[in-house]
């Protein structure tokens, strides 16, 4: 089963935007519903549209065109991104500043462009359901996603320990998402035998809201709720962009803290966790084909515009002699190594065992690395563990 081609409406002018209409026109993601050189006096025809991302072109070199920007605003609420063959960063903040989802910098390649319209239009999803969730109350829960470019990088490791030491050691009440769609190992790292994933969740036909998702999460002993993969690789695809917005905006009413684990790739799922996550923990292992990956993860990032100082590079193993040191992959990488978690062989025990180190281990220099990776996310002050009145609704299963 495929989503349904984005509807995208092109307006205004630049050098290169004829090129842009051929080829979106072309794309199957694509469904062109109409152009206009000029917004203003667009208005009936583009309101018609139901256009979901509205493409303008601008031939301004230092300011954002504000009056072309309104007429497209006076008759769609669509997210708009900006095209221009003028220098992208001379206007970029005014962009932004002003609302404009991006910018983009012609020539582009096609799927470069497809790659943002789908970036506007999974945000765009979202904060509409954020707007109609039941209650509409306000969104305080922290996304706390873990990404790794690599297999193998003990990443799921990480986020179940994560979650169990948010729930135990900081009394937040967690939930940990699986967005590794095809192959998520969430749940057995949790040593949890789930009777739905997140593809029941998806395939449901009643309104998701606090109370429906309650159905769908396994409670775990530490404390954490679960919503694991699906099972089936096939079923992947059905967990589409528009979903997951609106999934993460019920969670965040409900829950202090939700982290997510995700595959080794950017696809959309992970483009739309993107939009919503507080803080992202990059996970490296002491080996250079995946720093040569990690080197790559940053610089797509930088294209995304995804905040530098929400990024956070872990060096998951550390203290392994294996020719590379810390200081090295922060020179290659030019950041900081800001978390190390050291090489212990009582992890994989508790792997193969299905109980998080975090609960076995405790007092284990992993737990306690872990401890202090979560402080620094998401700081223990406001939990219900510091004594102060919990947000939201906490849910339960029963």
């Amino acid at each position: 089963m495929s989503t349904s081609p984005i509807k995208v409406f092109i307006t205004g002018a630049a050098n290169g935007l004829a090129e842009v209409r051929e080829g979106l026109a072309d794309h199957p993601d694509v469904e062109l519903v109409g152009t206009a050189a000029d917004p203003s006096k667009a208005g009936a025809k583009l309101a018609e549209s139901s256009a979901q991302v509205i493409l303008h072109g601008t031939t301004a070199t230092e300011h954002v065109p504000t009056d072309e920007i309104e007429s497209i605003r006076g008759v769609t609420a669509a997210p708009i991104v900006l095209v221009t063959s003028a220098s992208a960063n001379a206007i970029l903040s005014e962009a932004l500043a002003a609302g404009i989802f991006d910018v983009v910098l012609l020539p582009q390649l096609t799927d470069g462009i497809v790659f943002t319209i789908k970036k506007a239009n999974s945000l765009a999803a979202g904060r509409g359901s954020s707007t109609t969730s039941k209650g509409a109350s306000t969104i305080d829960g922290k996304t706390v996603t873990l990404f790794s470019p690599k297999g193998g990088a003990g990443k799921t490791v990480l986020a179940a320990n994560l979650a169990c030491v948010f729930a135990r050691h900081q009394g937040k009440r967690t939930l940990l998402l699986d967005l590794d769609l095809q192959f998520g190992d969430a749940a057995i790292m949790m040593g949890i035998e789930p009777e739905k994933t997140i593809y029941d969740l998806v395939m449901a036909r009643r309104e998701l809201d606090s109370d429906a998702l309650a159905g769908y999460v396994t409670a775990h002993q530490s404390g954490v709720h679960v919503l694991p993969a699906p099972m089936r690789p096939e079923d992947a695809e059905l967990v589409t962009e528009e979903r997951l917005g609106h999934l993460f905006s019920v969670a965040k009413e409900c829950y202090d803290v939700i982290v997510v684990d995700t595959p080794p790739f950017f696809h959309g799922p992970v483009l739309a966790t993107l939009d919503r996550t507080d803080q992202l923990l990059l996970v490296a292992s002491l080996d250079v084909p995946a720093i040569k990956n990690i080197k790559l993860t940053m610089q797509t990032l930088d294209l995304l515009h995804y905040p530098a100082e929400r990024r956070h590079l872990l060096l998951n193993r550390s203290g392994s002699k294996v020719g590379l040191k810390p200081q090295e992959i922060e020179r290659a990488l030019d950041i900081k190594v800001e978390f190390e978690v050291p090489l212990d062989r009582e992890v994989a025990v508790a792997v193969n065992r299905g109980v998080p180190i975090a609960l076995s281990a405790p007092k284990s220099p992993v737990a306690k690395a872990l401890a202090d990776v979560a402080d620094v996310l998401v700081p223990a002050s406001g939990s219900p563990a510091d004594g102060s009145k919990p947000k939201g609704k906490f849910l339960k299963r029963g």
